[in-house]
């Protein structure tokens, strides 16, 4: 056991390549801004028309994928529990080597959320946060089952995946305080997110209780008081690193917290008015709406 344990970490945290990464716009995989605006412009064409051929088509009905959802859910289930123990173990092993010499002013805590100035992007958390960021675009397959499952493709569902994408970028480029944290909380609930999709996807019985939902809620709730922590930091212990990144980064994350509190308003009116015209099915409808709604946010 401590074999393996020990390997884990090694591979985790220790391997040459992780140690030795740097986020590089000649030598990292989709690190230059050019790709960045083209993936999400290539992102929101391709939803746009495919969601139009199939209205002009008039097809109601979804179209099969098959177990291509259940496997793509079993995928960003395994890579957010991968990425989640990778940066533990990195951060784990930073803090160890005092990389960032955070003991002469800063506590482990601190330092999650407060990254001293001149901080670059190289070493261990940021090759895991390179990861998370490629994870980003295998995301962005959801709004296409979403179109194929003849859903209504909201401004919430369109922006979603790229707002998420362009913040992850931000991370990188600018070595931006606050990311460990985020990624640890977005990786964490990722799991139990895709994990519980792919559960229900290969027909295994759904909670009555909206798992997604109240996970997305707390991740937006953990990453609200996470960016308190950062101002007060920047402010008492003589700034943070990337703090001009870390404002946008704001301004797009209470962008995707107002879409998210319209979309959840909606659907849970949408659920009291299918509740109402049968007294005796409700639980049945309530039932069969919150299957069918929960398992695709």
């Amino acid at each position: 056991m401590g074999g393996v344990l020990q390997n884990l970490t090694y591979y985790l945290s220790e391997h040459p390549s992780i140690v030795g990464f740097r986020w590089s716009h000649s030598q990292s995989w989709g690190s230059t801004w050019s790709f960045l605006f083209s993936s999400i412009a290539i992102y929101l064409i391709a939803s746009l028309f495919l969601h139009l051929v199939l209205l002009l088509f008039n097809r109601r009905r979804p179209i099969p994928m098959g177990p291509i959802p259940a496997v793509h859910s079993l995928a960003m289930a395994l890579v957010s529990a991968a990425v989640f123990l990778g940066i533990l173990l990195a951060t784990a092993a930073e803090i160890r080597d005092t990389r960032w010499f955070w003991r002469r002013s800063k506590t482990p805590l601190q330092w999650l959320l407060c990254f001293p100035l001149g901080t670059r992007p190289t070493g261990r958390v940021f090759f895991w946060s390179y990861v998370f960021y490629l994870s980003r675009f295998l995301q962005l397959f959801r709004t296409f089952f979403w179109i194929f499952r003849r859903r209504k493709l909201t401004f919430y569902r369109l922006f979603h995946h790229p707002i998420l994408l362009c913040m992850s970028f931000l991370w990188l480029e600018f070595s931006q305080s606050f990311q460990v944290v985020a990624i640890l909380c977005t990786t964490l609930v990722y799991s139990v997110v895709y994990g519980y999709r792919f559960w229900v996807a290969v027909g295994l019985p759904s909670s009555c209780f909206p798992i997604i939902v109240n996970c997305q809620i707390l991740l937006l709730g953990c990453n609200l008081v996470c960016h308190l922590g950062v101002l007060l930091l920047h402010f008492s212990k003589g700034g943070c690193n990337g703090i001009g990144a870390w404002v946008f980064n704001s301004v797009l994350n209470g962008a995707l917290l107002l879409l998210f509190l319209n979309f959840y308003v909606k659907m849970h009116m949408k659920r009291k008015t299918r509740k109402k015209p049968v007294e005796d099915d409700s639980s049945t409808h309530s039932n069969s709406g919150r299957g069918e709604t929960w398992k695709d946010q």
